[in-house]
């Protein structure tokens, strides 16, 4: 890598405009980049809501937020992006984690003005192999982190892992933070986090066997659940579970914000979450989650950072995985994939965890 040290860029602009998860998983390959390359000036692109999900960023990443529906929209927005940066970055490289329209025109701007590009390689022909119904070649895809980190190669940033945590090797968020959700964490006390939701219904928990889930660690002493979840009809349920169980505590009523709720993470023992954002914001962490697989697949590319094979809960079945995204309906039109888990067998994970 020191060979390399007068070669590569010294300012490169990232762009990932869109997908909570990818986002969020980018975070390991981008910190290690600023890491590895302390003399290289990133600027990451990213929406605007999602600016304060880069805690404890190293001091050589900016991060920008980008408007698509207003102030950037449309050509003569990206135009105006591009100039804004010109005029405040001396931009010599972009790296497209996203590869949708806006990012291949900023892109294109870029090569115009002799600035080297390059994108994401989403191996899309690979993945409809992953999910189609018939003749499924059932091999593992490379992770969207590698994915990221072969673009930096690319443009001329080999990586090394520089990233354990958001908070570093060992260490967790500040209890201040989240004292309007909760008292700081006693000594013997069990925190599990539950996520029960996620965009699609493929990838969703029947909401009535997480109940019992609920239930079960609400009788045990010294434990305390958080719950997880967003929007009106998702914080109604996590109301109803919270007046019918002790110790639980909901999170879906408040838009707290991602430093408070990160910080909270990191105090947790366990979170049980579907495959979705929570579930890889938890890993940023380091806290071990039992994940749920339903239509998607850990195949695809998508495990939590760091993630352990034995803390991840699916099914086999012939039609697994049938969609990158689980945005597919059902071929079977059960979702037995998710329905067929036992609960105890996510109870039984869990339990194994609180008691390593």
């Amino acid at each position: 890598m020191n060979s390399k040290e007068d070669n590569h860029p010294k300012c490169a602009v990232i762009a990932r405009l869109s997908a909570l998860t990818d986002i969020i998983v980018s975070i390991p390959v981008v910190y290690s980049a600023c890491r590895c390359y302390p003399d290289t000036h990133f600027v990451y692109l990213t929406k605007r809501s999602t600016e304060s999900l880069f805690v404890n960023a190293p001091e050589n990443l900016t991060v920008k937020g980008v408007d698509l529906k207003n102030e950037h929209r449309g050509l003569s927005g990206i135009k105006s992006l591009f100039n804004q940066l010109r005029n405040d970055y001396h931009v010599d490289a972009f790296i497209d984690l996203n590869d949708t329209l806006p990012t291949r025109l900023l892109g294109l701007l870029f090569r115009l003005h002799g600035i080297p590009v390059k994108k994401i390689n989403k191996g899309l022909t690979r993945k409809k192999a992953l999910t189609r119904k018939h003749n499924k070649v059932m091999l593992p895809l490379f992770s969207q982190r590698a994915r990221y980190r072969e673009v930096f190669y690319r443009i001329g940033f080999p990586l090394q892992e520089k990233f354990t945590s958001l908070y570093g090797k060992g260490l967790k968020g500040d209890e201040k933070l989240f004292s309007e959700v909760s008292s700081p964490k006693c000594e013997g006390e069990h925190w599990i986090g539950i996520a029960p939701f996620a965009k699609h219904r493929g990838k969703v928990y029947p909401l009535d066997m997480t109940e019992k889930i609920v239930e079960e660690f609400s009788h045990h002493e010294h434990t305390k659940i958080f719950l997880f979840g967003g929007g009106e009809e998702e914080c109604s349920i996590l109301d109803k579970w919270v007046e019918k169980y002790d110790n639980c505590r909901s999170l879906a009523d408040k838009r707290y914000g991602f430093p408070l709720e990160l910080a909270l993470l990191s105090h947790l023992d366990v979170m049980v979450s579907m495959d979705s954002a929570n579930m890889h914001l938890a890993t940023l962490v380091s806290v071990p989650v039992v994940s749920i697989w339903g239509a998607t697949h850990p195949y695809c590319g998508f495990k939590g950072w760091k993630q352990t094979e034995a803390d991840i809960v699916q099914l086999s079945m012939v039609c697994r995985p049938c969609s990158i995204f689980g945005d597919k309906p059902c071929y079977r039109g059960d979702y037995h994939c998710l329905s067929g888990i036992p609960t105890q067998v996510i109870i039984d994970k869990v339990n194994q965890l609180l008691n390593n």
